[in-house]
C-alpha cells in the first residue's frame, strides 16, 4: 500500500473518530437537554400543585383553603353577633338593633358580592329555627345591604367608592326594610297592613336609618385595618 493511501485511510479513520465523538457528544447534549425538560416539568407541576392548594386571599375567585376558613369566621362572627341586640327607641323597644350588618359588609368588601350573600344568609341560619318569617327579612335587608355595597367597592377599590356604596347599600336595604315589613310582618305579627304602614315614619324609617348609619360609619372606620390583617 503507498504512503498516500496510508494517509489516506489515516485521514478517513480520524475522521470516523471524530464524527464519534461528535455523535457520542451530541447525544450527551441530547440526554442533559432531556434532563433539564424533565427537571423544569417537575418543578412546573410541583409550582402548580403548590398554586392549586394556595392558602392565600389575594387569589380573587379561588376557593383557597384560608379563604374558606376566613368565610367560615365571617359566618361565625354574624351569627354571634345577630344575637346581640340593643333597642335604638326606647318607645318602641321591638326594634332592636345587632352588628352582623358590619361584618356583612366587611366580608363583601374584602372577598366581593358572594361573601356578602354567604354571610349575610347563613348568620341568620340559626334565627330560622326560632323566628323564620323575622329571619327571613333581616336576610333580605342583609342581602340589601351587602351586595350593592361589595359591587360598588369591586368596580374601584377607594375610599370614596366604599363610601358610595355604602349610601347606595344603605338606601337599598332601607327600600327592602320598609316593603318587607308591610309585607311579611303582617303574616307572622298579626298586624294589618295598615298599621305596619301606620309605623313607617315615626319608627320603622328612623329605625332603620339609624341602623345603617352605625353599620356604614363603623364598616367605613375598621375596615381598611381588618382588611390589611386580612390580606397579609
Amino acid at each position: 500500500m503507498s504512503s498516500i493511501q496510508h494517509a489516506e485511510n489515516g485521514f478517513d479513520q480520524t475522521n470516523s473518530a471524530h464524527r464519534a465523538d461528535t455523535g457520542a457528544a451530541a447525544g450527551k447534549d441530547a440526554a442533559g437537554a432531556g434532563h433539564l425538560t424533565d427537571a423544569q416539568s417537575a418543578a412546573l407541576r410541583s409550582t402548580e400543585a403548590r398554586n392549586a392548594h394556595d392558602t392565600g386571599v389575594s387569589d380573587s375567585g379561588r376557593w383557597s383553603t384560608r379563604r374558606i376558613a376566613i368565610y367560615a369566621l365571617f359566618v361565625a362572627l354574624a351569627i354571634v353577633t345577630s344575637f346581640i341586640e340593643v333597642p335604638l327607641m326606647p318607645a318602641m323597644p321591638w326594634l332592636k338593633y345587632d352588628p352582623s350588618g358590619i361584618i356583612v359588609l366587611i366580608a363583601g368588601f374584602a372577598f366581593g358580592p358572594s361573601a356578602a350573600s354567604i354571610v349575610g344568609v347563613l348568620g341568620f341560619a340559626p334565627h330560622l329555627l326560632m323566628d323564620p318569617w323575622g329571619a327571613l327579612l333581616a336576610i333580605l335587608v342583609a342581602l340589601g345591604l351587602g351586595l350593592p355595597s361589595a359591587f360598588i367597592y369591586r368596580s374601584h377599590r377607594s375610599r370614596k367608592a366604599a363610601a358610595l356604596g355604602l349610601v347606595v347599600g344603605a338606601l337599598v336595604a332601607l327600600a327592602v326594610a320598609i316593603l318587607g315589613n308591610l309585607i311579611i310582618t303582617p303574616i307572622y305579627a298579626k298586624m294589618s297592613v295598615q298599621a305596619v304602614a301606620a309605623l313607617i315614619v315615626p319608627a320603622l324609617l328612623p329605625f332603620n336609618l339609624i341602623k345603617f348609619a352605625i353599620d356604614g360609619i363603623a364598616t367605613y372606620v375598621i375596615y381598611k385595618p381588618v382588611s390589611n390583617l386580612l390580606h397579609r
